[in-house]
């Protein structure tokens, strides 16, 4: 009864320990950045929005992006949520680009419209809110960013 009780320990051990042989110790978080904000033009009455980000791999193994979530805010008003699993791969040591396109929601854009026709301006401030799904065995991407853009513009 000893003997199997040691030798089950044993193939556990030998189990446990190949498989943390197989994961990357000095894992550095990739990084994810916001490169454009832009307003487009749109056939309805809510604005559509397009977000770039550009995300980094400074991992020698290549990130396989699972899905993204992600929400707006304009002048504190949450104007766009949504998701995308329509995501590039990463190779090791290297960048893509992700756009998002996205149409703001008609109640929280209607809640913005009527805060800025109190006060004019050409500039506004956005929260960007994202989260990166990079698979089971790492931990999500989590991005913040905040700026200003202008509707004259159409840019960042």
């Amino acid at each position: 009864m000893t003997t199997k009780i040691w030798t089950t320990l044993f193939i556990l051990s030998t189990f446990l320990i190949s498989g943390c042989a197989g994961l990357q110790l000095n894992y550095e978080e990739p990084s994810v950045s916001v490169t454009s904000f832009k307003v487009l033009p749109s056939d309805s009455i809510a604005p559509r929005f397009e977000i770039g980000l550009r995300v980094i791999n400074p991992n020698r193994t290549g990130l396989s992006l699972r899905g993204l979530s992600y929400s707006v805010a304009i002048e504190g008003h949450k104007i766009v949520s949504g998701v995308s699993n329509e995501l590039p791969d990463i190779a090791g040591y290297g960048e893509g680009e992700v756009t998002l396109v996205a149409t703001a929601n008609l109640l929280s854009g209607i809640r913005l419209i009527t805060d800025l026709l109190q006060e004019r301006r050409d500039t506004f401030t956005y929260g960007f809110d994202a989260k990166l799904d990079t698979g089971s065995w790492r931990p999500a991407i989590h991005v913040q960013e905040y700026g200003e853009f202008s509707f004259s513009r159409g840019s960042r």
